[in-house]
């Protein structure tokens, strides 16, 4: 699948740049995620995949470091995948993210509101 089979993209190709950039993006503002003190890194293992999805995230990933979008990564922080079954029958595949949200500032905040 390329940029040009998605359909936002096809629907509205003014808004979308013909070349995508690579990584890190230029940005004026530095991203951050900030994580209540003391908080030590938090890494989870992978979760148990079928073979069939353990060949379809090999290929996602693969594809998402040809074109760019991710790096590789020696970090302490990890979190688990898992895919989702979309309406067509593909695999989308989602980050388990709970545990980082629960030390999350931001996050944390907007949880007690």
């Amino acid at each position: 699948m390329s940029i040009d089979d998605v359909r936002v993209v096809c629907k509205y190709p003014d808004v979308f740049p013909k070349d995508l950039p690579g990584l890190p993006p230029d940005r004026e503002i530095e991203f951050v995620i900030e994580v209540e003190p003391g908080t030590k890194p938090i890494s989870i293992p992978p979760y148990r995949m079928a073979p069939a999805e353990l060949n379809e995230l090999k290929t996602q990933l693969q594809e998402l470091l040809d074109n760019g979008f991710i790096r590789p990564s020696h970090s302490s922080w990890g979190a688990p995948v898992l895919f989702v079954k979309k309406k067509d029958g593909t695999l989308r595949m989602c980050i388990d993210y709970r545990q980082l949200n629960k030390v999350d500032i931001n996050t944390c905040i907007k949880r007690f509101r």
